[in-house]
C-alpha cells in the first residue's frame, strides 16, 4: 500500500498565523474579492481563482445550523446510549475484520488503534453512509464571512481553492457537513491539504469514496496532533467513597500509581503502567460513570471540542476493542439549557470565567462548577445539578 501525503506546497498559507486571516463581514462581493486576491497571492492561478470564487454563494441554512447545536448538550449517558447501538458495534467489529490490513496499516504507520478510527467512522458518517449534503465551498465561505469564527474558516476556504487548483476537489460537486467537513471521517480542507494520505495508491486523496484514504488520513491527523503510539486513551474505573472529588476532572493529572494509592480501581481488567499520567473524569458526577483518561484522550479534542462527544467516541473505541458496557450508576439529574444559562450567569456574577453564557456545559463551566462546589462544601465533581443552582 503506497502512502503519499499531499505535499505542503501551500506552505505560505499554512505558515501565516490564523489571526492574520480573520477578515470578515462587509459586502459579500468585496469579501469574495478579498479571498480571491489572497488565494492568488498564495499561488493559485488567477484564472483558476476566478472560476472557483465566482461559484460561491452564501448559505443561510449553514448559519442557522451553526447557531443551533443542541445535540451535543445531552448528558453523557443519554448521548452515548443514543449513538452506540448493538448493530453499530457489530458493524464496527465486522469492518475491523474485513479491512484488517487497512487498520493494521493505520496502527503501524501512525500508532492509532483500530477502535479509535472505527469510532470516528461510525459517529461521523455511519461508516461512510451519510457524509452530508451541504455544498462545502459555500458553507466554508459563508462561515468565513460570518464574523463569529472567521479565523477558523477563512484558511479552510483558501485551502479548498488550492485543492481545486490541484484537481482534488470541485466546488460545484463537493458536499459534506454544514461546517465544511468532508468525507468518511469528516476532515476540513486545510487538514486534507496538509495531511491527506493516498491510501489506495491512485494518485489522489479522496476521503469521500476511498476508505483507505479516509482511515489513513484520519490517523495521520491524530498523529499530527500528538497521538502517542501504543498508549491507552481510556479505562473505566470505580472511585472509592471519600475520594477528594476536587482532584477529578481534566485539570488534574497524576500517575496511575498515585490514583491507585487513592483507591481508584479498574472496573475490568487492569490499569496501564503505573508511571503513565492520567486524570479521572466523571461525565455525570460522582454517582455516574467514571473513567481514567490518558494523554491520547486529550488529543481527541483536536477532532471535536465537545467533551460529551469525545468521551463517547473514546468509550465506544474501547467497546470495539472488547471492553464491557460501562456502569451507569445513579447520576443526579442535570440542568436543561435554560437552567444552565442561569447557572452560568450566577457563576459569572461570582467572578468565575465560564467561557460565555451559552447554556453549554463546556470545559470552562465544568471547572467553575467544581470550584464553586468546593467553596460551598458540596461534592466537587463538576456536575451541575438543580441543587447547586438553588444554592447559587
Amino acid at each position: 500500500m503506497r502512502l503519499t501525503v499531499i505535499a505542503a506546497a501551500f506552505a505560505t498559507l499554512l505558515a501565516v498565523p490564523a489571526t492574520a486571516q480573520s477578515g470578515c463581514g462587509g459586502s459579500w462581493s468585496s469579501f469574495i474579492a478579498g479571498l480571491r486576491s489572497e488565494a492568488i497571492s498564495n499561488g493559485v492561478p488567477a484564472s483558476t481563482a476566478d472560476r472557483f470564487f465566482s461559484q460561491l454563494r452564501q448559505d443561510q441554512n449553514v448559519l442557522r445550523s451553526d447557531r443551533a447545536q443542541g445535540f451535543f448538550q445531552r448528558p453523557f449517558v443519554d448521548f452515548s446510549q443514543r449513538l452506540i447501538s448493538q448493530s453499530r458495534l457489530n458493524r464496527a467489529r465486522q469492518l475491523r475484520q474485513e479491512r484488517a490490513s487497512l487498520f493494521q496499516a493505520a496502527e503501524r504507520n501512525y500508532g492509532v488503534s483500530p477502535g479509535i478510527m472505527l469510532a470516528f467512522l461510525a459517529f461521523e458518517t455511519d461508516f461512510g453512509a451519510f457524509q452530508g449534503d451541504v455544498n462545502t465551498a459555500n458553507a466554508l465561505a459563508t462561515l468565513a464571512h460570518d464574523c463569529r469564527r472567521p479565523e477558523i474558516f477563512r484558511p479552510q476556504i483558501l485551502a479548498f481553492a488550492e485543492l481545486y487548483h490541484r484537481g482534488e476537489l470541485d466546488p460545484a460537486t463537493t458536499t459534506g457537513a454544514w461546517a465544511g467537513e468532508i468525507g468518511m471521517v469528516q476532515m476540513l480542507p486545510r487538514d486534507i491539504l496538509n495531511l491527506g494520505v493516498d491510501g489506495d495508491g491512485d494518485g489522489h486523496v479522496n476521503l469521500q469514496r476511498s476508505m483507505p484514504d479516509a482511515v489513513l488520513s484520519g490517523a495521520a491527523l491524530l498523529r499530527h496532533h500528538g497521538w502517542r503510539p501504543n498508549q491507552p486513551w481510556m479505562h473505566e474505573v470505580a472511585i472509592p467513597a471519600g475520594l477528594d472529588l476536587s482532584r477529578t476532572g481534566l485539570r488534574t493529572q497524576m500517575s496511575v500509581s498515585d490514583w491507585e494509592r487513592l483507591g481508584v480501581r479498574p472496573r475490568h481488567g487492569s490499569l496501564p503502567s503505573g508511571n503513565l499520567s492520567a486524570s479521572v473524569i466523571l461525565p455525570e458526577g460522582h454517582r455516574g460513570p467514571a473513567f481514567m483518561i490518558f494523554d491520547n484522550f486529550r488529543v481527541l479534542f483536536d477532532w471535536n471540542q465537545s467533551f460529551t462527544y469525545v468521551a463517547t467516541a473514546a468509550y465506544f473505541a474501547t467497546r470495539i476493542e472488547g471492553a464491557p458496557v460501562y456502569t451507569t450508576g445513579n447520576a443526579e439529574t442535570g440542568l436543561d439549557q435554560n437552567q444552565m444559562r442561569r447557572l452560568q450567569q450566577a457563576l459569572q456574577a461570582r467572578g468565575f470565567d465560564v467561557g460565555g453564557i451559552d447554556g453549554i456545559l463546556g470545559a470552562g463551566t465544568r471547572a467553575a462548577v467544581q470550584d464553586v462546589q468546593q467553596q460551598l462544601g458540596m461534592p466537587a465533581d463538576g456536575w451541575p445539578t438543580p441543587a447547586l443552582l438553588n444554592r447559587l
